[in-house]
């Protein structure tokens, strides 16, 4: 999957001075690109028997849905507060500078289902460990991680203990 990196557009001092931004609309525009990630992050779950695909706000909510579709799941979105219309399961997770919460409708994923979790990046690997953490809550079966970028430095995949990780490109 190195030849998505081509399509990556990286964008310096974005959204602040010395980070390094890795942009995917170049890749999303760009229809093999788009079918490639979709294929990919789909390919390692078929036959596995996936329930659910959740997709992390905002940009696991481009690839998710589609993954979903593709192994004949359902999709259920992760959002910020405030944003789902019924009752909702929350967690607070830590950010290098504060605190974030995150939040699933309470009837999103029933016990025992098994669950795929599909996002655009792992950095710190902080908020895939929340979405874990809801996932359990929920009683759903986690299965396993797909990330289209992993930043490897930041070793985010060190807070997922015991998961299943996997991403289509690294940096």
């Amino acid at each position: 999957m190195n030849h998505l990196k081509s399509l990556i557009r990286e964008v310096p001092d974005f959204p602040k001075p010395g980070i390094l931004f890795y942009d995917i609309t170049t890749l999303l525009k760009d229809a093999q690109g788009l079918k490639s990630v979709i294929d990919g992050l789909s390919e390692g779950y078929r036959g596995m028997d996936i329930d659910t695909v959740v997709g992390i706000e905002a940009r696991g909510f481009i690839f998710a849905p589609a993954v979903a579709y593709a192994l004949g799941a359902g999709f259920v979105p992760v959002r910020k507060p405030g944003k789902l219309p019924a009752a909702a399961e929350r967690v607070e997770y830590a950010l290098e500078y504060g605190i974030d919460v995150l939040e699933v409708h309470r009837d999103a994923v029933e016990i025992g289902k098994r669950v795929l979790v599909v996002d655009d990046v792992l950095a710190t690997g902080g908020t895939a460990a929340a979405v874990a953490q809801l996932i359990r809550k929920l009683g759903g079966e986690l299965v396993g991680f797909e990330f289209v970028i992993e930043l490897d430095f930041l070793k985010g995949r060190e807070r997922l203990p015991g998961l299943d990780v996997r991403s289509l490109v690294h940096y």
